[in-house]
């Protein structure tokens, strides 16, 4: 495959992932200030901060509401990480590499930004906002739901699903950084009941409360949420989950091109750290400096790809 309708293909994903991740972060902003009213507006900005969009936000906004979070965040074409600009580019990328997809993948991709373009033409309101997020959510979903059900197990699905986990396990990080640096007025609040109403948000953020209660049914605690979220691998969300998948994936391309790559050792390595480190350590350590490296680390293996399988040419 080139290089190009590879890095296609894997921006696309990413893009999609990366429209329904930010839904689910303004979701986690929204659920927090309702818990927070007399800081809503830090909640705000906490979110911004962990969108990674903050300097452009301030380049545009003098203070943080959430009127001006939420219309950045979904729908300004100043931001290249709105929902509508995500999609804008996931659906070029689509066209880009349309001989690669099948029928039901590509018009389940325009069906998406069809949509999103509808609902996002206006400013959307506090009272609009679980409704809108929920569209989003789904219409991600209806374009993963087509790429199962359609595409023949190739590198071209490889690709794709790199792109998907590897967004997918940033967003999750970030959403439980926002959590444990910001989100607590005082260390004095861990363990609180303010702590644990705070942990079962983050938890709906990732549609994993239900989940979470099937597994722990009568414990809730940061320390099981975390672990949950972090190191068990039958969380769709969670760090295990992506990269089990994502080091399966990368072997089915080394199988594929008859060659082992630096990414491949990469995500063996990040994996096999998630399959040894316990939530003690992590905790004992420190939580915020745990997931600042596993940031990190996600975002130097997907630098790797692009450089070991050439992504280069009109992916955008």
């Amino acid at each position: 495959m080139l290089g190009k309708t590879a890095g296609g293909l894997y921006w696309m994903f990413r893009y999609l992932e990366r429209s329904e991740n930010i839904s689910r972060l303004i979701d986690a902003g929204f659920r927090i200030a309702l818990t927070r009213s007399k800081s809503a507006n830090d909640e705000w900005a906490s979110v911004i901060r962990t969108a990674g969009v903050r300097e452009s936000y301030e380049q545009k906004y003098d203070s943080y509401t959430a009127t001006s979070v939420i219309d950045f965040l979904l729908r300004d074409s100043d931001n290249p990480s709105s929902v509508m600009s995500v999609v804008d580019s996931a659906r070029l990328n689509a066209r880009l590499v349309r001989t690669a997809l099948t029928r039901e993948v590509w018009e389940s991709t325009n069906e998406c930004w069809m949509t999103l373009k509808q609902l996002l033409a206006r400013p959307v309101s506090e009272r609009e906002l679980p409704r809108v997020l929920d569209t989003v959510r789904q219409q991600s979903a209806l374009v993963r739901g087509a790429l199962h059900g359609t595409m023949l197990r190739t590198d071209i699905y490889n690709f794709a699903r790199l792109g998907t986990f590897l967004e997918r396990a940033d967003n999750t990080a970030r959403i439980l950084d926002v959590k444990y640096y910001v989100l607590l007025p005082s260390v004095s609040f861990v363990g609180s009941s303010l702590d644990n109403i705070q942990w079962e948000t983050i938890l709906r953020s990732v549609s994993g409360q239900r989940a979470y209660r099937w597994l722990y049914p009568a414990k809730v605690d940061p320390v099981t949420i975390a672990d949950f979220l972090m190191l068990d691998a039958r969380m769709p969300r969670s760090f295990a989950f992506c990269y089990t998948h994502i080091a399966a994936n990368l072997d089915y391309l080394e199988k594929d091109y008859g060659i082992s790559r630096p990414c491949h050792e990469q995500a063996d390595e990040i994996l096999d750290n998630l399959k040894e480190t316990t939530i003690d350590q992590i905790f004992e350590d420190g939580l915020h400096e745990f997931i600042g490296e596993f940031i990190s680390r996600n975002i130097s293996i997907g630098n790797q790809i692009e450089n070991d399988y050439q992504f280069y040419g009109n992916a955008v």
